[in-house]
């Protein structure tokens, strides 16, 4: 069967705009069978290029067998084998999709969260070290995920492929003039239909992704001072953690940390979130969605955090590049509509419903 001429480009535009694969590199391609059409054209494109595809596949179901049969060693085992593959590449292409989106919600998240320690020195490598390698995170269409969205499986390609396929160079150029306005920024308040809070940022060192780390792209992020979150602020949408839905989500800050924490669906999960390690209850992101051809919520982050006229924040870990200012195990981002509220930064309104005033 003949692949679709969609994932082609897709795998054009990673290889060659998102990583600019060069002669003789070495590029991980990381999926699973869902994505069987898009390996292939993966590894049709590095090598055309001149580079060289190193295969990491897995099979759908392996994750819920490894926690329920596990012991304590394996938990606590370092992967050297993938460590060492990991640090001989110089790109890295992961491929988000899922063939049951609920298969890890009976284990037990305090495990995974144990191994997501252990195996994080790989992840850390991977996002921070950018003079060493390049990653980028791509979606692709497939019918668990399309099933999450409530949407057909052709409907939810076309919604998927016009996100990524578009023209990036127009959507970086409009992308970098909101990240201009914030790298001179210091304060943010978010006000309106269920929020009030503000905080400081780490502005100067805010960035963007433009398609170059994950694709799709659109958003403009930044790093909080980790001590400076004041107020309030309930999310619109559920967020998803192996499986499991937490919704209507409420947080209370003071001085930076957590001290109110409720959900109407999963309240345990964000109670182990909050407490995986002293950090995971600071915010070590605030990130605004940029990308005009993401409107619907699809409880698929990847997309849902650069869905226009919202802001997602990030409990746990900051990134290297914003400033850091908190080191976590976690990385959990909760997407918020702002489509009945403002963005004031540094008491002006740069966002309102919405829409930018810039």
């Amino acid at each position: 069967m003949a692949i679709d001429s969609r994932t082609k480009k897709l795998a054009n535009l990673v290889v060659n705009y998102s990583l600019a694969v060069q002669h003789n590199e070495n590029v991980i391609i990381s999926g699973s069978t869902e994505a069987t059409d898009f390996i292939t054209a993966l590894y049709a494109e590095v090598l055309k290029v001149g580079a060289h595809p190193v295969l990491r596949l897995t099979l759908p179901g392996l994750g819920p067998i490894f926690y329920k049969y596990a012991k304590e060693h394996h938990i606590k085992q370092y992967p050297d084998i993938f460590d060492y593959t990991v640090k001989h590449a110089h790109k890295y292409i992961g491929i988000d999709t899922e063939s049951n989106t609920r298969e890890m919600s009976s284990v037990d998240p305090r495990k995974m969260a144990e191994r997501g320690k252990i195996v994080r020195p790989i992840s850390d490598y991977i996002v921070n070290e950018k003079d060493k390698i390049r990653r980028c995170t791509v979606g692709y269409p497939c019918l668990a995920l399309a099933q999450e969205a409530e949407m057909s499986l052709h409907d939810f390609e076309d919604f998927m492929f016009s996100a990524m396929l578009q023209d990036w160079q127009k959507l970086s150029s409009e992308i970098d003039h909101i990240l201009e306005i914030f790298k001179q920024g210091k304060s943010v308040h978010l006000s309106g239909k269920n929020v009030d809070l503000k905080f400081t940022i780490h502005g100067n060192k805010a960035s963007a992704d433009k398609g170059e780390e994950n694709m799709p792209g659109g958003e403009v992020f930044m790093a909080p001072v980790r001590q400076s979150l004041q107020g309030w602020i309930k999310f619109d949408y559920p967020a998803i953690e192996q499986g499991n839905e937490v919704s209507d989500i409420f947080l209370e800050f003071k001085e930076g940390k957590v001290v109110k924490a409720k959900a109407s669906k999963n309240q345990k999960v964000l109670d182990a979130m909050l407490t995986i390690d002293e950090n995971a209850s600071y915010v070590g992101e605030f990130g605004i969605g940029c990308n005009p051809k993401i409107r619907k919520f699809t409880k698929n982050l990847l997309f849902d955090e650069k869905i226009g006229g919202t802001i997602h924040l990030a409990l746990g870990m900051a990134y290297k590049e914003n400033g850091g200012g908190n080191d976590s195990a976690i990385h959990w981002d909760i997407v918020k509509d702002m489509r009945r509220a403002k963005i004031i930064l540094d008491g002006k309104v740069v966002q309102e419903n919405g829409k930018w005033l810039l």
